[in-house]
């Protein structure tokens, strides 16, 4: 288990200012965290973090997740190669999300084979039902080539 410890959580009115890193986690024990390409500032996941995984995270410099579906910590491109390197770690006022400024290493960060999972976009003016518009549909990389079947 990591030697780090994160601040106790300030009363409200304190937190906006405090230098205290003291992340709020949810219910379940979980932060949001939005990777995002340090250079063009281009989205490319969102996953979720708990304490052990953004502890993890701190310390190897690279992004490690907590997968809600597998109930286990995720070292991101463990299995694909397809690693984040940190370069900055934000938090909002209060210390209940995190944008992740990496640098996406590999082909992609998306599980499609895609470089972002923000590849869809609302349409505007809205449909009814509401439909969606691919911004980029190019593959960088063949997930069943990286993942298997």
């Amino acid at each position: 288990m990591s030697e780090l410890h994160f601040s106790p959580r300030p009363d409200k009115k304190d937190l906006d200012e405090a230098l205290a890193f003291s992340p709020k986690f949810d219910g379940n024990g979980l932060i949001a965290a939005m990777a995002v390409d340090h250079q063009t500032r281009e989205p490319l996941m969102l996953a979720y973090m708990n304490e052990e995984s953004l502890k993890m995270t701190i310390e190897k410099g690279e992004a490690v997740y907590y997968s809600r579906s597998r109930q286990e910590i995720w070292h991101k491109g463990a299995t694909s190669g397809h690693t984040q390197k940190i370069h900055e770690i934000r938090t909002d006022c209060d210390q209940d999300a995190l944008i992740l400024y990496v640098t996406q290493q590999g082909a992609g960060a998306c599980h499609t084979g895609r470089r972002s999972c923000f590849y869809r976009a609302i349409k505007f003016p809205p449909n009814n039902p509401v439909d969606l518009a691919f911004t980029d549909d190019e593959k960088t990389f063949d997930p069943s080539e990286v993942y298997g079947k």
